[in-house]
């Protein structure tokens, strides 16, 4: 099975190691991997902010890149679902609507892909300790994923399972809302912090590296112990 592999801006700039894990991850279980060099931001921030013209520049150059994948994988349910808006956004264009159906059919979130597609809810990880799971709003309101990082975080050998409270509510990132809003973001974020510390977990799991470095950050400068992870990264572990 031939995967492209939509790293995203974050991991892309940020946090390499997830796209590296990510690709060994898939790769272990029997995937070809390949990533299109030629891809670059989803748009989301742009259109988010209004600037709907602009961003569909990014939008078709993405199109352009995954267009010829059998399958694209996302490591962040916000940015996977952006391309699953791609169809209603290039509604009536009669060369790009055809193309953003084709993407949107053909991508998956990491975790969606691994349990829905690949059919596989254990895939031999292992890591020792406590865990808590944020859930990120794109993600499971609108992209609809919300069991499958749980299945495959239940198999994962030693780890102990903890739910987070109030695991509905945002972190504060928000993309673009954590700049505008950003005492209001800080509030909110610093909420999520007090319910994963009450957890007493020793390591704080997601699969958005907005959410995740929102949430690192803030409980880095408050002086917290927990390790934060993207899913990727735990499910690489042997």
């Amino acid at each position: 099975m031939k995967v492209s592999l939509f790293a995203t801006c974050l991991i892309d700039m940020f946090q390499s190691q997830v796209g590296k894990d990510a690709v060994e991850v898939l790769e272990s279980l029997g995937c070809e991997v390949d990533f299109p060099e030629s891809q670059v931001c989803c748009g989301q921030p742009a259109y988010n902010s209004g600037y709907v013209n602009d961003s569909k520049e990014a939008m078709k150059r993405m199109m352009t890149a995954f267009e010829d994948s059998q399958y694209v994988v996302g490591l962040s349910g916000s940015c996977t679902y952006m391309f699953h808006e791609y169809p209603a956004i290039f509604k009536g264009d009669p060369v790009w609507e055809e193309k953003a159906k084709a993407l949107a059919e053909k991508t998956f979130e990491f975790t969606q892909f691994i349990v829905d597609v690949l059919q596989v809810k254990h895939v031999g990880a292992k890591l020792n300790g406590k865990a808590t799971y944020h859930t990120s709003c794109h993600m499971t309101r609108l992209l609809g994923v919300t069991e499958a990082p749980l299945t495959l975080l239940n198999h994962v050998e030693g780890l102990e399972f903890v739910e987070l409270p109030g695991k509905q509510n945002c972190c504060g990132f928000g993309g673009t809302f954590s700049v505008k809003m950003s005492p209001i973001s800080e509030q909110m974020v610093d909420e999520k912090v007090r319910h994963i510390t009450n957890t007493e977990a020793d390591y704080v799991i997601g699969a958005d590296c907005g959410c995740l470095l929102n949430i690192g950050g803030r409980m880095e400068r408050q002086q917290h112990s927990a390790k934060v992870l993207h899913i990727a990264e735990v499910l690489n572990k042997r």
